[in-house]
């Protein structure tokens, strides 16, 4: 199905797909998550050497799960991505299962605490956004000024997407371009300061691997992959990208080593700064905050405010950009609501698809706020959506391996290089992780398979109501 038979356009060339990628990558992750695996390393005495270790693991990882896609990406460049591979290696079922997770929980869930994000930091310049001021309280529920902003800016990046995807890429191109260049500053800055001290990576790793030593590993790992996670969303937006065989291959290879450089760099500042057991001790986690502060004093807390500003406003209009072209593709195979299907005549964007993500992230901002529970509630959320997310983008590149058994004359544009030692090696460490993701956290990770399985009878019931066999 042609992008011209759909409606859609194809506006989106290799900057603008590069910059979907790393800037819906670079969110708060990267200036937040290291405070918390940080705190794992200490508890678990894993020595310094695994906070960086980490980070580098998980970038490989997410590097070689890119070129996995990358053929993917070539051989289906359709709407919905990760939906359709699914489908095409699988059956619906699993692809759609994949698609309710991300509507219910995992793309919703980030753009929600993402906006909080935003609001939190906003509130450094403004004191009136704040969680402790509640504009509206009744009984159990109460409204805060932060929820206020995040809504306003859930709605403000909605409607500049329903404009064009146009629109859409050229914010993000603005605000990818600006985020990267503070990280490299915050990079530079920390590496090559005189403040700092290398025998902060000392002693390098624990003298046993023991399973909690690995169990502890595996769930600092999931901090680190929600850092690296939604580099896959440029999938969804293929029939919206010029000569989508060459150019999505490249954005995916360019976008995660791009961003897997920069965390790693970034990670060694931060250790070179402070000690680890200083880094676990940081308040809400703000372990960026703390370095310019180091480096700069007073006035590096407002440029890192700034910056943390900036990178959260454009990751979610990443998100909010691309998360509704999976929803379309599920509406056009009946398998979400009718109207998500409806595209634009004049705009060429999914609309409604837009808006019924954008309610539902809303109501998810209603419900709670990232300021609840604080650093345990932004730790969940880590754990929580790495682990469903992880689980899906193995059985994505699984089905790289089915494809190539089933349908051996598939046209293949690209083809994943090192074939079949990249994607096994990719599938043999989530699985890995997996496994012990599970056993460190059972409880995030039950409820993410919880939320999947809730997927199957809404399966049922939407394929009947499409007069499906």
């Amino acid at each position: 199905m042609s992008s011209e038979s759909t409606g859609l356009k194809r506006d989106l060339g290799l900057l603008e797909a590069t910059t979907i990628i790393m800037g819906t990558m670079i969110g708060s992750g990267i200036f937040l998550a290291p405070a918390l695996i940080a705190a794992i390393i200490v508890a678990d005495s894993l020595g310094p050497g695994s906070f960086i270790l980490i980070w580098v693991i998980g970038g490989i990882l997410t590097v070689f799960g890119a070129l996995s896609y990358s053929e993917l990406a070539a051989a289906f460049p359709r709407s919905g991505g990760q939906y359709v591979f699914l489908k095409e290696a699988f059956s619906p079922f699993p692809a759609f299962l994949y698609g309710w997770t991300i509507f219910l929980v995992v793309q919703t869930g980030l753009i929600a605490a993402v906006a909080v994000a935003f609001a939190n930091y906003l509130g450094v310049f403004f004191p009136w956004v704040s969680q402790s001021n509640r504009l509206l309280a009744a009984g159990n529920f109460s409204f805060s000024s932060a929820q206020l902003v995040a809504i306003a800016l859930v709605i403000f990046l909605t409607w500049i997407n329903t404009r064009g995807v146009k629109e859409g890429a050229w914010v993000q191109n603005v605000f990818t371009i600006a985020k990267v260049g503070a990280l490299i500053a915050l990079i530079l800055a920390g590496v090559f300061t005189s403040k700092g001290n290398w025998s902060n990576f000392e002693p390098w790793l624990p003298t046993a691997i023991t399973g909690s030593v690995l169990a502890a590993f595996a769930v600092g790992m999931s901090k680190a992959l929600f850092a690296l996670d939604a580099w896959n969303t440029v999938t969804f937006v293929a029939e919206e990208t010029r000569d989508p065989v060459k150019t999505l291959p490249k954005a995916l290879f360019l976008g995660t080593l791009g961003v897997t450089i920069l965390y790693a760099l970034a990670n060694v500042a931060y250790l070179h700064i402070m000690p680890v057991d200083a880094a676990a001790a940081v308040p809400d986690q703000r372990i960026a905050a703390e370095v310019a502060r180091v480096l700069l004093g007073p006035i590096g807390v407002s440029l890192i405010s700034i910056a943390i500003l900036v990178s959260t406003f454009g990751c979610d209009n990443g998100l909010i950009l691309a998360g509704p072209r999976l929803y379309y593709a599920m509406a056009r195979d009946g398998l979400f609501l009718k109207g998500a299907a409806n595209i634009d005549p004049d705009r060429g964007t999914p609309v409604r698809s837009l808006w019924y993500q954008a309610v539902w992230t809303i109501l998810l901002i209603l419900t709670g706020s990232l300021g609840t529970r604080g650093a345990q509630l932004y730790s969940d959320l880590l754990t929580f959506t790495s682990f469903a997310s992880l689980l899906f983008n193995a059985l994505t590149v699984l089905g790289l391996f089915v494809l190539r058994y089933r349908q051996p004359n598939l046209e293949r544009p690209y083809r994943v290089p090192g074939y079949p030692f990249i994607p096994a090696l990719y599938l043999l460490v989530a699985a890995f992780f997996l496994v012990f993701i599970a056993v460190g956290d059972p409880r995030n990770a039950g409820l993410g398979t919880v939320v999947m399985l809730l997927g199957v009878p809404v399966y049922f019931a939407a394929k009947k109501r499409a007069g499906r066999p």
